[in-house]
């Protein structure tokens, strides 16, 4: 029984064991441990989900546009008012992350966010000396800092290394250290290194030189105490103290670190950029998400003329702006932009872009419209056109200063920008046709609601933009080919021809002839390069106009009130003109180029007027004035038929004459004659005033045979004014304090009438209907009364200058 009570005991000993076996306690402990770290991963995983990394927006990073060099032109911040430009790591200098690593964080690429040695570190310094020798906190743990702030309390320490952790299980150390790149505080709005490169050093932070890698590198720990533009000594030590551990640690070398020591701290105001403001707003709204776009703008030429515009116009009146754009004529690229006097001028409505605003155009489309009349075979450059008072329908256009030239050639009316010439061409041309040509080549008109093209578009009678219009005059260097203005080095090219080359190269000779205001040759001994310009003034002088165009660039000027007011006195060649030769004159300089020659199909060819054809194909006798004209492909046409001429048409008149006394034959003449055929060149009737006596003679007809019957090829009726005689003196009544007053009547007259003073457009009238006019000017004048049917009469006479009181 005893053994079996034994046994017994034994076995009950096995059954309920007191302690378990070593085997079996380790099993359970590794058991515990796994159920412990499981727990622990899933509250991590649970407080992961619970409390995310809070990774910056990138949709919220602010933007930085740059010039086609890679400097910033203006800076946007992002929804906290924070200025940041982003960069990778490779796009910052190796010096600025030796001297970052090694100073803030030597095991950054080992640890696991936390450092426990440097933290154990830096707390037994810290209760040794009571004060803060060295921070215990890695990168890792900065950039937690800086997307998660805490309180300086045990409870924050421990947040911020929660954090440090959590960043390190997300991201790989290149996104960590790329976080701290571009978001470390450097000192007021300023974040991030590439931002702080610019904003202090005026440089790219992949050009920094190792004192300024140390500056920056040091910075971040005291962004305000160290700033170097408030306080450049603190600063100083601060960089020095950064320079010392560098060279302790063998990174740079001893002789690196004297020349770096011996670099003062020089920094610029903080101060975000702030040029092509009006450009870099454009493109920023049309890519919102982008955080770094580029442009085609120089730096140096936009700040150039910038400061330029703004002094230009200081003593303009107020309101006044103005719009500036220069191209590349070879890429169309825009190298300068100036869409205002001023951004931040509220007064002159600075924030509204002109560059792409709707203006009138005034006459900046002629040249557009000569060209195509070119290509058309209606003009060559000397076709005889007339300049003076004619009716299209109900429009009846005048000049600008309401002068007028009589018989010009169509060189000489683009040049001086005559309007009844060139309303007389688009009449021919069609204004349809004109706008759909512009239209193709990129220039787009507003019409108002309702209105199609008519003859008024070419005087300004419409909407255009300045960039539109740039583009398109640099088809004048570029073969005839416009194109869209590129501000982007990305942006597709749009070409679009919009003239031949030859007459491209017609157009932009005749306006290179045309001397610049004060010169006198159009070929500058100075060896300025040679521009073909152009400007315009809309009616009501609300817009003033200057383009001009050089082999190598395009500029275009445009000046006036962004509201569309009037601005008495200032017109193209007055406002305008004047800035876009300073501009041209401040582009870059390229060796002297000579004019190329003319491109295939032009040639030189003499030609006649009034008839307008080759002299070699015309009897010296019809040839009344000879002139040296460009032609397009051989094509030589006449003048043109005068429009609704009654009585005198231009060309040549053939009829028959008595072999004997030269007098005029018709079909049916009493007597017989000795008959013999003769010629003559004809001018069109509203060119006559302006003919000499001799001119006059040459292309009258001869008086017709008394023994003939009336033939119906008299001249035009003969007119006579009324109210004032040949060579008359005239003088104020004693005390009148105006002028004398005259009625006028052209006596003979049956169509309308219109009157001009010196080639001034003064009246009109219908018939022998008077016309009432003081005249108050002293001096020599010259009376013309002109009617449709082109009869006209003329009178001289002098008005005295009135007895001073």
């Amino acid at each position: 029984m005893r053994a079996i009570g034994d046994r017994s005991v034994s076995l009950g000993a096995t059954l309920q064991p007191k302690h378990l076996t070593p085997p079996n306690r380790r099993r359970r402990r590794a058991l515990k441990a796994l159920l412990a770290v499981l727990l622990a991963l899933t509250l991590a995983m649970l407080l992961d989900l619970a409390f995310p990394v809070p990774l910056p927006d990138a949709r919220d990073a602010g933007a930085v546009v740059l010039s086609r060099e890679g400097v910033p032109l203006r800076a946007f911040p992002d929804r906290g008012g924070l200025w940041r430009y982003r960069v990778g790591i490779d796009d910052v200098s190796p010096l600025y992350r030796q001297a970052l690593l090694n100073y803030e964080d030597r095991w950054f690429w080992k640890h696991p966010g936390v450092n426990p040695a440097a933290m154990a570190r830096a707390a037994w310094q810290m209760l040794r000396g009571g004060r803060v020798v060295s921070g215990g906190s890695t990168l890792t743990m900065q950039v937690a800092r800086i997307l998660d702030p805490h309180s300086r309390t045990p409870w924050g320490k421990l947040k911020q290394v929660l954090r440090a952790l959590q960043l390190e299980a997300h991201l790989d150390k290149r996104e960590i250290l790329t976080l701290y790149l571009n978001h470390a505080p450097f000192g007021g709005t300023i974040e991030g290194v590439e931002a702080a490169s610019w904003a202090y050093l005026g440089k790219p932070s992949a050009r920094l030189s190792h004192a300024e890698a140390a500056l920056l590198a040091v910075l971040p720990q005291a962004p305000s105490r160290l700033r170097p533009d408030r306080h450049p000594q603190t600063a100083r030590r601060a960089r020095d103290k950064v320079l010392t551990r560098m060279e302790a640690l063998g990174v740079w070398s001893k002789a690196d670190v004297a020349d770096a020591r011996i670099e003062p701290v020089v920094a610029r105001a903080l101060q975000p950029p702030m040029h092509a403001a009006l450009l870099a707003q454009r493109l920023r709204h049309d890519d919102p998400r982008a955080a770094r776009i580029a442009t085609t703008i120089d730096l140096d030429l936009q700040r150039t003329l910038e400061q330029r515009v703004a002094a230009y116009f200081s003593d303009l009146p107020e309101r006044t702006s103005a719009a500036l754009l220069v191209v590349d004529n070879a890429t169309l690229e825009a190298r300068a932009y100036v869409g205002s006097v001023e951004f931040a001028d509220a007064a002159r409505l600075g924030h509204v872009d002109m560059v792409r605003a709707w203006r009138s155009p005034g006459s900046t489309l002629k040249p557009f419209l000569y060209a195509l009349a070119l290509d058309d075979g209606l003009i060559h450059s000397e076709s005889l056109l007339i300049d003076a008072p004619q009716s299209f329908g109900d429009y009846r256009p005048g000049n600008f200063d309401m002068a007028f030239n009589g018989p010009v050639s169509a060189a000489e009316a683009l040049r001086l920008s005559l309007n009844v010439p060139a309303v007389d061409l688009l009449d021919r041309v069609g204004p349809a046709r004109f706008d759909a040509r512009l239209a193709h080549a990129g220039i787009r008109l507003r019409w108002p609601r309702g209105a199609a093209p008519n003859l008024s578009m070419i005087l300004g009678g419409t909407g255009a933009r300045l960039e539109d219009l740039v583009g398109a005059y640099a088809a004048l260097n570029r073969g005839g080919v416009a194109g869209r203005v590129r501000y982007r080095p990305d942006e597709p090219r749009v070409d679009r021809r919009l003239m031949s080359e030859g007459a491209a190269w017609i157009v932009r000779s005749v306006l290179e002839a045309h001397p610049r205001p004060g010169d006198t040759d159009a070929l500058d001994p100075r060896g300025r390069a040679r521009v073909a310009w152009k400007t315009g003034t809309s009616y009501g002088f609300r817009d003033a106009w200057a383009l001009g165009s050089t082999r190598r660039y395009t500029v275009g000027v445009w000046v006036g009130r962004p509201d569309g007011t009037p601005l008495p006195g200032q017109y193209g060649a007055v406002t305008a003109l004047p800035l876009l030769f300073e501009v041209i004159d401040s582009l870059p300089r390229v060796r002297a180029e000579a004019s190329p020659p003319p491109p295939r199909g032009v040639a030189e060819v003499e030609i006649c007027w009034p008839l307008g054809t080759a002299a070699a194909e015309q009897a010296p006798t019809l040839c009344a004035q000879r002139r040296r004209a460009w032609t397009l492909e051989g094509v030589v046409p006449p003048t043109f038929a005068e429009r609704d001429a009654r009585l005198w048409n231009a060309g040549i008149e053939t009829f028959e004459v008595d072999a004997r006394s030269g007098l005029r034959l018709s079909a049916d003449c009493g007597a017989a004659h000795a008959r013999a055929t003769r010629q003559v060149a004809r001018w069109p009737a509203l060119a006559s005033p302006w003919l000499s006596a001799a001119q006059r003679q040459a292309a009258r007809l001869p008086p017709l045979a008394p023994d003939c019957a009336p033939d119906g090829r008299e001249s035009a009726g003969e007119l006579r004014i009324e109210g004032v005689h040949e060579g008359a003196t005239l003088a104020a009544a004693p005390g009148s304090r105006h002028g004398v007053r005259l009625e006028l009547r052209a006596l003979g007259a049956s169509a309308r009438v219109r009157w001009l003073l010196d080639g001034r457009l003064i009246a009109e009238s219908d018939g022998e209907a008077p016309v009432a006019r003081v005249f108050d000017e002293p001096g020599p004048h010259v009376l013309t009364a002109l009617a449709d049917t082109g009869a006209w009469a003329r009178v001289r006479f002098t008005v005295l200058e009135p007895p001073a009181r």
